[in-house]
């Protein structure tokens, strides 16, 4: 497939502000039973702003391959059947219980309302977080569903591809839930940079086995099915076409089996090996600095490997525009 790149950082960047969500609430739920230092309330308020920020940035990059984006609020009326709808309305409600779990933090509103145990009074930022951790995951599933549910692209429809935006998704955001607590020199840096790296961990064991899955794939379609001549050296001598058309730029990307194996190892050290090194010699070395590169690094990679994702993509389709005349 070509890749959009407004469709890879609407991807990337609402999967980094899901995966902050849930290291906040994470966060603020390991320091009740822990009882660590309280967290000051600027934090989680700081830290669901950028988190919403990037939501809301993805949703502008989402823009930008819209044909008429004026007509974009109908793509919520077929929630029935389509996983877009069902992202179009997952991804406005994460986004308000990111705003609201951020505001309540903002303006102190941690009272408790009530007690489970003495180690855990719920206050409204507790329910606002379950709610908004249900609404999370959701949208990851719906997101990613868009892509696992078409049976004819091969590379997509398997539940590695939930796995994979999933664990990229926390992964990122709790590398950027690292990033800052280390840059505001919180006490939870240790717990948002530990799970970062048992994130990235899963990730690489769920993306590794779709890579190992696509290289071992073999297209049932052939020249021969499509024609209905069996004829074992059957050669397409033209396109079909005269010059480019709609089908053989948006479902071929272009790019030489050089390119992409070069892309391949780039976002596989960018994402999982230099990141989890990073944190590593940040807890040796105590540097506030080096959690902050990890994340720059991961985010840029997860740029390489959404692009990747993209061009493993093989439709059936350019079985019949492979040549020019």
């Amino acid at each position: 497939m070509h890749p959009a790149f407004s469709v890879i950082f609407l991807t990337t960047l609402i999967g980094v502000g899901q995966g902050l969500f849930l290291a906040l609430f994470t966060g603020q739920l390991y320091a009740l039973a822990k009882l660590l230092p309280a967290q000051t309330d600027a934090f989680y308020a700081q830290g669901s702003l950028i988190a919403l920020l990037l939501l809301i940035a993805g949703l502008v990059a989402s823009v930008f391959h819209l044909g008429r984006p004026e007509r974009a609020w109908r793509a919520a009326t077929q929630w029935r059947t389509s996983w877009l709808s069902r992202e179009v309305i997952a991804l406005p409600a994460a986004m308000l219980f990111t705003a609201l779990y951020g505001l309540f933090h903002y303006f102190g509103w941690t009272q408790p309302l009530f007690v489970i145990s003495q180690a855990l009074p719920v206050d409204a930022t507790l329910i606002v977080g379950a709610l908004g951790t249900v609404a999370t995951f959701l949208l990851f599933l719906c997101t990613a569903m868009i892509y696992a549910s078409l049976r004819f692209i091969k590379a997509w429809y398997s539940p590695l591809t939930v796995a994979n935006f999933l664990f990229l998704g926390i992964a990122s955001g709790f590398m950027l839930a690292a990033a800052l607590s280390a840059y505001l020199s919180s006490s939870l840096v240790v717990f948002y940079g530990t799970w970062a790296v048992v994130a990235t961990l899963l990730g690489a064991i769920s993306r590794g086995a779709s890579l190992y899955r696509n290289s071992d794939f073999r297209c049932k379609i052939s020249m021969q099915s499509a024609i209905g001549v069996h004829h074992a050296k059957l050669h397409q001598k033209a396109q079909g076409f005269m010059g480019g058309a709609f089908n053989t730029r948006e479902f071929f990307h272009g790019k030489s089996d050089a390119l992409l194996q070069m892309l391949r190892y780039g976002f596989l050290l960018m994402v999982f090996i230099l990141p989890v090194l990073l944190i590593l010699l940040a807890y040796l070395l105590e540097s506030s600095r080096l959690p902050i590169a990890a994340f720059l690094i991961q985010y840029a990679g997860l740029v390489i490997e959404r692009y990747y994702f993209f061009t493993e993509a093989k439709h059936p389709q350019n079985l019949y525009y492979q040549s020019m005349a």
